[in-house]
């Protein structure tokens, strides 16, 4: 026994000088000249450690997806520094750790390079479908377009286009270029069919304005015409309507302007028609007794008698003249029941005495009566014979030309 510390991988001498065996060769790793054998062989142990260290640090750092390249150049910078390694331990077991780390790194390089291919054309396609539907909103009939709604599916896609060009993988220039022209031209297309829709519509909004400020000066000259003025006032309003919109911030206030014109029109119409129903209101009531005169006309069947009753209510009933507009329709329709009804009992006069009719009637009653005289015949031969068969027969045709006889009152 010497005295001096051990180490399975290792010695150290007394002067301080320390040895290493690595792969069955010792080597010199150093001298500790200034301590204890202890602290030199402890001090060439602690590099060994050190570089243990850095090879655990290399394969936790694989582990967790480091950059496969940048993982490889440092278990080629490492495998160069333990192999000539000034430390004390399992150099080779170091040695085959980093060995089985770059095959694994060369694996996960691989693995990471089928990922990327598949995260890039996976970011392709979406890029292309963000495209697809900018270019489907581009080629909408711009007559048809809802501009509120387009215009913001256009932003909500451009917005997807910028976050995802934040958050998505790099892609190939030219493809990315080459998408990117397809969304711009189609967001430029839609800006400027909506430039050109906005720019008519204010075209639009700004004839009708026009119009309806004329309209409305025409309205307010109506004025000292009162009640008179009503009838063109209604006129202008069928222009009113045929002007079109003037734009949300005009058309309230124009159609204030138009209304307030027409509210003293028919402010005065109202008046005369106040002093008109007050001063029609005797004539109403002399309708009224009239109708009530009238009435009794809706039971006769006398057409003469009515018409002569219905002429002498409609002579006093034009004498007495107009009633109040609110009872105009209801004392009318009462008049018009009863004019129809005699106008009924005279439609059905004349087409009972129609000749045509008569002359029809006559001809196909002498006809039924040929008819019957032959049947009664038929009959009594048969009745002779005893054909019960002919009887039968003949008792029904004789009793439908008879049952058509009395229809037609021959």
């Amino acid at each position: 026994m010497s005295g001096l510390p051990e180490h399975p991988f290792g010695r150290v001498e007394a002067d301080g000088t320390v040895y290493v065996t690595d792969n069955g060769t010792e080597r010199q790793v150093g001298q500790y000249p200034d301590g204890t054998p202890q602290e030199a062989l402890d001090y060439f142990v602690r590099k060994f450690d050190d570089l243990a260290a850095q090879v655990l640090l290399l394969e936790q750092r694989a582990r967790a997806g480091a950059n496969p390249n940048d993982v490889a150049k440092s278990v080629s910078h490492l495998n160069s520094q333990i192999q000539d390694a000034a430390a004390v331990g399992d150099l080779q077991s170091l040695r085959d750790r980093l060995g089985k780390l770059s095959g694994e790194v060369a694996e996960l390089g691989e693995q990471q390079q089928e990922a990327q291919q598949q995260a890039v054309a996976e970011a392709l396609a979406h890029r292309e479908s963000i495209v697809v539907a900018a270019e489907e909103l581009a080629a909408q009939n711009p007559a048809n377009i809802q501009w509120k709604q387009t215009t913001a599916k256009i932003d909500e896609l451009f917005a997807q286009w910028q976050d995802h060009q934040k958050t998505g993988p790099r892609l190939p220039k030219n493809d990315a270029n080459a998408l990117w022209k397809r969304f711009r031209t189609a967001r430029t297309h839609l800006d400027s069919e909506r430039r050109k829709f906005f720019a008519k519509l204010d075209a639009d909004h700004k004839q009708a304005r026009d119009a309806k400020q004329a309209i409305i000066e025409r309205a307010e000259a109506l004025a000292p015409k009162g009640a008179d003025g009503v009838p063109e006032y209604r006129r202008l309003l069928d222009d009113w309507k045929a002007a079109g919109r003037a734009g949300r911030k005009h058309d309230d206030a124009l159609w204030a302007k138009f209304k307030a014109a027409g509210d003293v029109l028919f402010q005065a119409k109202a008046e005369v028609d106040a002093r008109d129903d007050e001063e029609f209101q005797a004539n109403l009531e002399q309708k009224l007794a009239i109708l009530n005169d009238a009435e009794p006309i809706l039971k006769m069947t006398d057409r003469k008698a009515a018409r002569e009753k219905l002429s002498d209510i409609q002579r006093r009933w034009d004498e007495v003249g107009r009633v109040p507009r609110a009872q105009f329709k209801q004392v009318e329709d009462r008049l018009r029941n009863i004019e129809q009804h005699v106008r009924k009992l005279d439609d059905e006069h004349w087409a009972n005495s129609n000749p045509e009719k008569q002359a029809r009637q006559t001809g196909m009653a002498a006809q039924l009566n040929d008819a019957i005289a032959k049947l009664e015949q038929d009959l009594a031969d048969a009745k002779a014979k005893g054909n019960a068969k002919a009887i039968k027969e003949a008792e029904e045709a004789l009793s439908a030309r008879q049952a058509w006889l009395k229809v037609i009152g021959g």
